[in-house]
């Protein structure tokens, strides 16, 4: 399980990493869903099967594809000119060594309490019951808010013409 970990955790790592350093802008989303599958991976190694399936399904699936739709409206002539670097790199690199740094000592400082509870063996019926009868009322409000914000982004994204 530790090999399995470590293998995950680079490969998630690095596709952020590439993510992040590609000047392809394309190429960055799609080093994003691989980002994003690799955090659910991690979800499934700690058996939250709901975690990782809105990981997928939201993350993977639902953001990333906002965001390539997103880029290939808007692109600028050439694709490899869409994504143009700050001059500011070396600031952002050095903010984010601090932020890494800070974590870093943070985690290695922590008392992590160990729990010797068994995980629950079904947790996405426990979660459907509730916010299908309990919490009914705020999941439609969210899905209403949703449907509201994806129309207004195609609103905006939407050309006007000019009626000369």
């Amino acid at each position: 399980m530790n090999v399995m970990f470590w293998i995950l955790a680079v490969i998630t790592l690095g596709s952020a990493l590439l993510m992040v350093l590609n000047k392809n802008i394309f190429h960055s989303a799609l080093f994003m869903v691989v980002t994003f599958i690799g955090v659910a991976s991690m979800y499934v190694m700690l058996q939250a099967d709901f975690m990782a399936a809105v990981q997928i399904l939201v993350y993977a699936g639902a953001i990333a594809i906002f965001i390539i739709f997103g880029v290939m409206l808007t692109v600028r002539g050439n694709m490899k000119q869409t994504n143009l670097f700050s001059g500011n790199v070396e600031f952002a690199g050095l903010i984010s060594l601090a932020f890494v740094v800070i974590n870093a000592i943070m985690v290695t400082r922590t008392d992590w309490p160990l729990s010797t509870a068994t995980p629950p063996e079904e947790t996405v019926s426990t979660i459907a019951e509730l916010m299908l009868t309990k919490f009914v009322v705020p999941f439609e409000v969210a899905a209403i808010l949703l449907l509201v914000a994806l129309l207004g982004a195609v609103i905006i994204a939407k050309e006007v013409k000019k009626t000369s």
